[in-house]
């Protein structure tokens, strides 16, 4: 649950702190590639285009305008992907003007302005394509005959790169590339002159940096700088996978930073490129200097407003905040959130205050209070402003506080109902996402199985995927969960920042398993590794592993830390596992009667709580100990309150642990004892004692299969250690000598002592 909710006010930035990039690199010029994009706009203008190619097309035009040059092999290919005739079309052109003279790439020019007065032309002069066609008209018109001369050897450069070149050695001729002073809408005097050598030696490009297709293979122009930030913010935000890697993402903005080290976008990708791999210092040492270079460049022009820094300002104390809750700096958090509080109340923002009022109860969640007052003053704020994403999230989160607080699960499913409609209406299909995950998570914690659905590359995608996975294995179907596992690495690669939840999931299932088939020896090693993801889940493992080594000094004492934890944080799920598993240790010492207030307390909590499952498993745990205290009839009354519910709902070893138990609380009311040695008429036997073995022999053969599934040997050799006791105390000498032997296989395969059966439920 605490998963699902952990970053769902994360990154409020990108959709309201964004501000308009300084001016950065060069300003925009007339290139190689600008006239591969100008012979494709033209062609589109012009020709007859099918309606799917055409709007395939369509979509490209943006990237390529604002996106950075690609080389010519990748521009043709991307175009080819649309509409191969295009493509065609392109190449041909540029290879008149490429094997042509000067004044065919002159002609080309002229031509430009035939469809700008069609007004039903794609490129109509107020439209996209016109807007840039005119843009590249004025920028070419202002250039000397020098600088044309030179644009037309870097024509010729970027056109033979990816082709062979022709026998008259056209293609040797110098690769020149233009540059902000050469070719930009404001130079309109020759100035070549006296540095041309000089110019040509310093832009010679080889051909491989030519096919370069990265925004670090040259400056990039401000739009093309503020196209691929907001790209790859996008791509972070909605579909992790798509955006560059790391390490890559961080060379490119070296790079940007390089040129202009003022450039505050660019710090603020880098810090949201920073959280991905949980690199805290350079991630709060980008934001950070994103803070600075906002406040540096706060009296630059109108930016001063309401709609320019200060408004960044406010949202970058936000997102500081943000990222000391994330690494578990509560008092930084605080100071860095009334900070954002105070900025924002002398602009009077309440969008901005309604976010900060959002962290502030997430904060006081997190530190373990009781947040449920601010909660729903942030819901009721947010319904009044007109902020359904806030006021959604607000509900979410008094739902998530309803499970800790006992809440019944009707009511609480109800209220994610509501939310879910306001998702719809408003098209917020992030949050209907978690939603999903939350549902999942509120039927897991109350003891029912449910499949939810998700479909997108979200944190909560990959809690819904973690829940499949954790329910498989409790199945015992470790196929199935491999394949999810495999499918979540490959949508979460481990650099990613939601990769941890997959992680925790893995070790968690293998630690179980190892559990189950008792190789200890081979769990104890996974805790460390839990406890770097999550250290009361690692804890809480290690005190297992401590009890099944007999360590019982140990695992009392880890135990005794995790309850105090866990009620300060009010994690009540893992309070009530705590107690049962002292509860066990009791056992280890005969003091049964000494384990029973801590089963109650225990039982208490979980119907108090509705927490279904913990509650049919601290049944079988008071059981378990009315049949060691020697009252087997009220011990198999208390059974039949849980058993049909751990039938149902329960994992493969709860089912198999009842079945076995149950079948022990029948032997017991009718006087078998299992731990006494068995001889065929050693005793008097009730009337019913066939029909009692019977029932025995049926529960056990099932408990059997249940524990087959999940390998687990030392469990399966007391099943066919009663099998034995039963068969022989009927005279059954065949299927007794079968079970014994399938007895003894087990015990030497294990090579370890069978364990009383009265010392394990």
């Amino acid at each position: 649950m605490a998963s699902v909710h952990e970053s769902l006010y994360f990154n409020p930035m990108m959709t309201n702190g964004v501000v308009h990039a300084n001016v950065f690199g060069t300003k925009d010029w007339v290139t190689p590639y600008k006239i591969s994009v100008l012979a494709l706009l033209y062609d589109m203008a012009v020709s007859k285009i099918s309606l799917p190619e055409r709007r395939r097309l369509n979509k490209l035009i943006l990237p390529l305008q604002q996106g950075p040059d690609q080389s010519l092999g990748h521009f043709l290919n991307t175009v080819d992907e649309c509409c191969p005739q295009t493509a065609y079309a392109v190449k041909l052109r540029l290879r008149e003007m490429a094997e042509g003279e000067l004044k065919d790439m002159e002609l080309f020019f002229s031509t430009l302005q035939t469809p700008l007065t069609a007004f039903e032309s794609e490129a109509y002069k107020t439209s996209v394509v016109g807007l840039f066609m005119r843009h590249m008209l004025l920028a070419y018109n202002k250039l000397s005959f020098s600088q044309v001369f030179k644009l037309y050897q870097s024509l010729l450069q970027y056109y033979y790169s990816p082709f062979p070149k022709p026998a008259d050695g056209r293609g040797g001729l110098p690769a020149l590339v233009a540059d902000d002073s050469d070719m930009d809408l404001t130079s309109t005097e020759d100035t070549v002159g006296d540095r041309m050598d000089k110019e040509e030696l310093d832009s010679s490009l080889d051909e491989s940096e030519l096919q370069n297709d990265s925004p670090s293979s040259g400056p990039l122009s401000q739009k093309q700088a503020e196209y691929f930030l907001a790209r790859q913010a996008y791509l972070l935000k909605n579909d992790e996978n798509k955006a560059l890697k790391p390490a890559e993402l961080q060379k490119e903005l070296n790079n940007m930073l390089k040129f202009n080290p003022d450039f505050s976008e660019a710090h603020y990708l880098n810090y949201l490129n920073s959280l991905r791999v949980q690199d805290i210092f350079l991630s709060a040492h980008s934001l950070l200097h994103y803070f600075d270079r906002l406040i540096l460049s706060g009296n630059e022009g109108k930016g001063n407003g309401d709609d320019g820094y200060g408004r960044s300002l406010r949202y970058a104390a936000l997102n500081l905040a943000s990222l000391h809750c994330r690494f578990g700096h509560y008092q930084q958090a605080d100071l860095a959130l009334q900070e954002a509080i105070r900025i924002a109340q002398e602009s009077n923002d309440h969008v901005c205050l309604q976010h900060c009022l959002s962290w502030l109860y997430t904060l006081e969640q997190m530190r373990g209070f009781d947040s449920s007052i601010l909660t729903e003053d942030s819901v009721t704020m947010a319904v009044h402003f007109c902020l359904p994403y806030l006021a959604s999230l607000g509900i979410q989160a008094l739902v998530q506080q309803g499970v800790t607080q006992g809440k019944v699960a009707h009511k609480l499913m109800d209220a994610l109902k509501d939310t879910d409609i306001l998702h719809w209406k408003h098209s917020l299909s992030e949050l209907i996402e978690i939603s999903l995950a939350q549902s999942t998570s509120i039927w897991r914690m109350y003891g029912k199985r449910s499949d939810a659905r998700s479909h997108n590359n979200t944190e909560a995608f990959a809690v819904v995927l973690c829940h499949l996975a954790e329910l498989h294995a409790e199945q015992g179907l470790y196929s199935a969960v491999s394949e999810l596992l495999q499918h979540l690495k490959e949508q979460f690669p481990p650099h990613s920042q939601n990769a941890k939840l997959w992680m925790l999931c893995e070790l968690k299932i293998q630690f179980e398993r190892h559990m189950n088939e008792g190789k200890y020896h081979l769990a104890e090693p996974l805790i460390t590794a839990i406890c770097a993801l999550n250290k009361t889940e690692g804890l809480f493992r290690k005190a297992l592993v401590l009890k099944a080594l007999n360590r019982t000094s140990e695992a009392y004492s880890v135990l005794q830390w995790l309850q105090g934890h866990c009620e300060t944080t009010a994690k009540v799920e893992l309070v009530i596992r705590v107690l049962l598993v002292t509860a066990q240790l009791h056992w280890g010492s005969s003091g049964f009667s000494t384990a029973l207030p801590l089963l109650l307390q225990a039982l208490a909590r979980a119907q108090q709580h509705h927490l279904q499952a913990l509650a049919s498993e601290t049944i079988l745990h008071l059981t378990f100990t009315q049949l060691m205290l020697g009252v087997p009839e009220q011990a198999l009354n208390i059974l039949h309150e849980a058993i049909e519910t751990v039938l149902a709902h329960g994992s493969v070893m709860d089912k198999g642990r009842a079945l076995m138990l149950m079948a022990r609380c029948q032997l017991a009311a009718a006087g078998f004892s299992s731990d006494a040695p068995s001889h065929p008429g050693n005793r008097r036997r009730p009337k019913h004692w066939p029909t009692v073995v019977e029932q025995a022999m049926n529960s056990l053969k099932e408990a059997a299969t249940y524990f087959s599934q999940l390998n687990c040997k030392e469990r399966l050799r007391d099943v066919h250690y009663l099998q034995a006791k039963l068969h022989r105390s009927l005279g059954q000498t065949s299927q007794c000598n079968r079970s014994a032997m399938l007895f003894r296989l087990l015990d030497q395969e294990l090579q370890t002592p069978a364990p009383p059966l009265s010392m394990r439920l």
